[in-house]
């Protein structure tokens, strides 16, 4: 088993198709799991599964929503469009994770995105925190860029 950072083909696919919107005053739900090193998440992973999520103390299955801190945007300028979601924490959580999995709420709650942590990462008793990187053109979690 393996966790594979990559933007879901799948949610390539969905983007157009029109099913998922990053609006600011949309109505769908993003959320982020968090999954052991006995997961199977790459490209792939076409929605949130239960099967090797965390699970310990201040984890709730199914993760923490998401909100997003930068809208869509092109930044202003260049040929990547990109979008980026706040920071989130779990507090007092004694939990160890490999790996997560960005997936929209809903429907057959579809997969946008894998991240790979690089390693085994843990809390014990304390906060457990996915920080995303600063949100331009080069570096945003959600990035649609030409070749």
């Amino acid at each position: 088993m393996a966790i594979t950072q990559a933007m879901c083909t799948s949610f390539k696919v969905a983007l157009l198709d029109g099913e998922m919107d990053f609006s600011a005053d949309t109505s769908q739900t993003f959320k982020i799991a968090l999954y052991t090193s006995a997961a199977d998440l790459s490209a792939d992973t076409t929605a949130y599964s239960v099967t090797n999520e965390v699970s310990g103390t201040g984890y709730t299955a199914g993760g923490n929503t998401l909100t997003i801190s930068t809208a869509p945007t092109n930044g202003g300028s260049g040929t990547t469009a990109f979008l980026d979601f706040a920071d989130t924490t779990w507090t007092d959580a004694t939990i160890t994770a490999r790996g997560a999995l960005i997936y929209k709420v809903g429907g057959s709650n579809p997969a946008v995105a894998v991240l790979d942590f690089g390693a085994d990462k843990t809390s014990t008793a304390g906060d457990f925190q996915v920080q995303f990187p600063t949100a331009d053109a080069t570096n945003a979690i959600v990035r649609i860029a030409t070749p």
